[in-house]
């Protein structure tokens, strides 16, 4: 089901980035172009304040540097993959890398300082293009204040790009927001198929360009024979067990625990706890753990996995066919919300979603949400593909129990 939705959204990644960044942009390439034009160089300013945004920018990037008639340059924040196209961040992203209300609340002194800090980047820099991805807390408030300092009417103004729409369908009241965007954004890059439309009723431009994971089964399949329509990517488990020397009986489970170093320590106790559950009805019960690319969690990783309860693997962050390599080995998948949950379905990997958050942080989504999933393949299709546990259900005898359902011990015998 999720896949037959799914395919109303392909073209974003058929198309590619060149093609489509070509339409987003064309509206604006000419004031773009003469800017760049008169300082012999194209300057965008990006910031990225995720491992999914870091990602997400780093092919943007690399597409502009495709598509511009000028040399182009960077700078910003982001991560290991912005930094490989040419950024130099101003500070580590991981410095912006907070989610939720009340977590935000002992790191708000750096954020603040961060967001002067960008602000003061980006105007020395004098972009002639902006743009933020994701992180819509941090990325708003910049937008904001850079127009506020440049003001609408200043010609050397740039102009001010978002992309991933913020996810207004989700929250009571969230479409009305939409309207006060305006103000400070020029263009949204959409990458559901209805936010493109929705944006424009609210007065705001907007490119519906796909979602960014499916480029995926592009690189995935290049020389492969393959339906248009098989939206799939396919790892090799027989390598991966050869590589790691596990045996024909080894049940294999994905872990996949976030990439923001507060909630992985939060949910690495809880999946830590439930496989503790697991080790006595699975004999043979190994983890490999996907380790998001942000130092601070590879740290915190590396020094809890003596206290693991099972054998694990460890996989860093951006090694992506050794990422659905282990895919295809694993039985089931275990994972945080959030992008990862989009790659498990285009890897034919059962999985359940797991989340937890601040106590009143959880009563705020409840309070505000207006759909009553998280994870994006349900919320595509509108129903329960995927067990989520969440908030005051996600318990470590929960997530056993959801696993054990999910028919390990079957798969084993």
């Amino acid at each position: 089901m999720l896949v037959r939705t799914i395919r109303d959204i392909k073209n974003g990644a058929k198309m590619g980035f060149s093609s489509l960044l070509r339409r987003s942009f064309s509206v604006w390439s000419g004031t773009v172009v003469d800017m760049g034009d008169k300082d012999g160089e194209l300057r965008v300013f990006m910031v990225a304040g995720e491992v999914s945004g870091d990602s997400i920018a780093s092919r943007l990037m690399a597409s502009l540097k495709k598509l511009s008639p000028l040399p182009i340059r960077f700078s910003g924040v982001g991560g290991p993959r912005m930094s490989k196209e040419g950024l130099e961040s101003l500070f580590p992203m991981e410095d912006i890398s907070v989610m939720g209300m009340w977590e935000l609340l002992p790191h708000l002194n750096k954020f603040r300082v961060r967001l002067k800090e960008t602000v003061e980047g980006a105007i020395l820099f004098r972009p002639h293009v902006v743009v933020t991805v994701d992180s819509k807390g941090f990325s708003f408030r910049l937008l904001k204040q850079l127009r506020a300092r440049y003001g609408w009417q200043e010609s050397n103004a740039p102009l001010h790009f978002h992309y991933v729409a913020p996810s207004f369908w989700a929250w009571k009241g969230g479409e009305a927001r939409l309207k006060s965007l305006a103000n400070f954004v020029d263009h949204i890059l959409c990458i559901l198929p209805n936010e493109e439309a929705v944006c424009k009723l609210n007065g705001l431009d907007a490119t519906f360009v796909g979602h960014p994971v499916l480029e995926d089964i592009v690189e995935f399949n290049l020389g492969k024979q393959a339906s248009p329509h098989d939206l799939k990517i396919e790892g090799n488990s027989e390598d991966f067990r050869r590589k790691y020397a596990l045996s024909p009986g080894a049940a294999v489970i994905s872990l996949l625990p976030g990439s923001r170093l507060q909630e992985v320590i939060r949910m690495l106790s809880i999946f830590s706890h439930a496989f503790d559950q697991l080790k006595d009805s699975i004999p043979e019960l190994i983890t490999v753990i996907h380790v998001a690319s942000n130092q601070h969690v590879e740290n915190y990783i590396d020094g809890v996995m003596h206290k693991w309860p099972v054998p694990a693997i460890l996989i860093p962050g951006g090694h992506q066919h050794l990422k659905y390599d282990a895919f295809s080995a694993s039985t089931i998948a275990l994972c945080t919300s959030g992008t990862v949950a989009m790659e498990l379905q285009l890897a034919r990997l059962p999985c359940v979603v797991a989340y937890r958050a601040h106590i009143l942080t959880e009563w705020y989504i409840q309070y505000k949400a207006k759909i009553p999933y998280i994870s994006l393949p349900n919320i595509l299709t509108d129903s329960a593909i995927i067990p989520e546990a969440l908030f005051q259900a996600c318990t470590p005898t929960n997530l056993a129990s959801l696993l054990i359902t999910h028919d390990i011990l079957y798969h084993i015998q």
